[in-house]
């Protein structure tokens, strides 16, 4: 009797998991067919173009030349993948646009019928929070929320492909997911390193903390089974080379477009439109122009206000300035444009009306402002000088800020201690690089009290050159040949 009931109980648990076995196949993810590639379709789609006007186009898509795009982040404050796309759908790729739809998103992205944009889910609120202390128990929660959500994207929202180009960091859990989407789906896994995921962790736990110790190794064993890569630097090619024994594609960031130079009726035009400048539009045109001191200079800084960004530089030098332009008559007022979202701009923000009720800013006025992406374009073509505190937590990475600024022909000084600001900064040519405060204020004092303006002139040469080189030309010797569209 009790052989019977084993035998059953045995019979019963192999119906259930031969059950469990055949729904898992019933439903993994389609796979991509490399029978389709190199074929053209047409489709008929009506698209967006200026002034409100909609045109009937005739769009051939390669369906061999299908690429998701995958972003762990907002889409719209991520430019270098956004440019990823655009490039892709210019040479007849598919794209599929995976993230977190959050703020405005490049219009040649929204109205472009090769691009598709599929939103991730947000995680709940709760899983936000910025305290150390719950961040051991909360960040395993939201790496679970986003893995499923991203799972469940690549893996059943969206169309098999042949390649899949992923930003990392966050590198947690990302890498692990589209590795298990790739293999499931046939598709070539293409990381596109920006900086090392475990060294942004570093900066918030310390460089021992147990986990991220865990994050170095996550991201050193995920990256070997990637079939390529990309970096934003030859450094950190040289870094993932040495400690990854993974080889990379070096392709810098270019300026999209979107952002050149202007003329100076534009620039008098969009200043004197623009909340934060149209009180001081007339004085900074005039100060540039003519060389009129005092008058007033434009300075324009973007930031995440996160800590790989200390704003409190960016502070104290401008109250050395406002000092140094008290006792020096011939130096001009500054207005601070600080565009920029992120988790610590209410505490400096309190930190300037303090500053202001003490008196220590009274030659500087610093105004924040969120804006679109061509008002940004604009707002850094019109400025004097651009301001970059990006300090690079892995030393090999570089600020896309700084690249927008040349696009835009706009001289950059920076946070220049780290291995490769020299990749992007040529010094006392494009920009000036800064290790402390003070020298950023000396620097600030500098480039402004010369009332000839052959300083800041010369820089400005210099980003005017810089803004020739661009990203189409960039990304179609390297992006384009990996994924065989030019």
């Amino acid at each position: 009797m009790l052989d019977n009931y084993i035998f059953q109980l045995v019979l019963f648990l192999a119906v259930i998991l031969s059950s469990l076995f055949t729904l898992v196949l019933i439903t993994l993810p389609s796979q991509y067919n490399i029978c389709k590639e190199n074929v053209e379709t047409e489709t008929d789609e009506k698209k967006l173009v200026s002034k409100g006007k909609t045109e009937n186009k005739t769009v051939k898509a390669k369906q061999g030349k299908t690429v998701q795009v995958v972003v762990l982040g907002d889409i719209g404050r991520s430019p270098r993948m956004q440019y990823h796309a655009i490039s892709i759908a210019k040479h007849g790729g598919s794209v599929q646009l995976i993230g977190y739809k959050e703020s405005e998103i490049h219009p040649d992205i929204v109205f472009n019928p090769l691009i598709k944009i599929m939103p991730l889910t947000p995680s709940p609120s709760f899983l936000h929070s910025s305290s150390n202390l719950l961040f051991p128990i909360v960040a395993p929660l939201k790496a679970l929320w986003q893995a499923f959500s991203l799972y469940y994207a690549l893996g059943y929202e969206t169309e098999p492909s042949r390649w899949m180009l992923v930003q990392n960091p966050p590198s947690i859990p990302t890498l692990a997911i589209a590795q298990l989407i790739c293999f499931l789906r046939n598709t070539h896994l293409v990381i596109d390193w920006h900086n090392f995921g475990y060294s942004i962790l570093a900066m918030k736990l310390g460089p021992n903390h147990p986990l991220v110790k865990i994050a170095s190794l996550y991201e050193n064993i995920f990256s070997r089974s990637a079939a390529f890569h990309f970096t934003v630097t030859h450094a950190m090619a040289r870094v993932l080379s040495s400690s990854y024994g993974v080889t990379a594609l070096p392709l810098h960031d270019r300026p999209a477009e979107l952002f050149r130079p202007i003329s100076w009726e534009q620039r008098k035009q969009f200043l004197s439109g623009l909340e934060q400048t149209k009180e001081y539009a007339d004085e900074i045109c005039e100060s540039s122009s003519l060389h009129r001191s005092p008058g007033w200079k434009l300075i324009v800084s973007s930031t995440s206000w996160t800590a790989d960004e200390d704003f409190s530089i960016l502070l104290d030098a401008l109250c050395a300035y406002s000092a140094a332009a008290t006792s020096k008559v011939k130096l001009p007022k500054i207005l601070a444009i600080i565009t920029g979202k992120g988790p610590m701009k209410d505490y400096y923000l309190e930190r300037v009306a303090a500053l202001n009720q003490e008196k220590r800013l009274l030659n500087v006025v610093i105004q924040t402002a969120w804006l679109t992406p061509s008002d940004y374009a604009l707002l850094l073509a019109s400025a004097d000088l651009g301001i970059s505190l990006h300090t690079s937590s892995s030393g090999v990475d570089l600020p896309m800020k700084v690249v927008d600024m040349f696009g835009a022909g706009l001289p950059v000084v920076g946070w220049g201690k780290f291995e490769a600001w020299p990749e992007l900064v040529k010094q006392d040519v494009n920009g000036k690089g800064f290790e402390s405060s003070e020298q950023l204020c000396q620097q600030l004092v500098e480039l402004f009290e010369d009332k000839d303006g052959k300083l800041l002139g010369k820089l400005k040469d210099g980003a005017l050159e810089e803004s020739k080189r661009r990203w189409d030309e960039e990304w179609d010797r390297v992006g384009g040949k990996l994924f065989k569209l030019t």
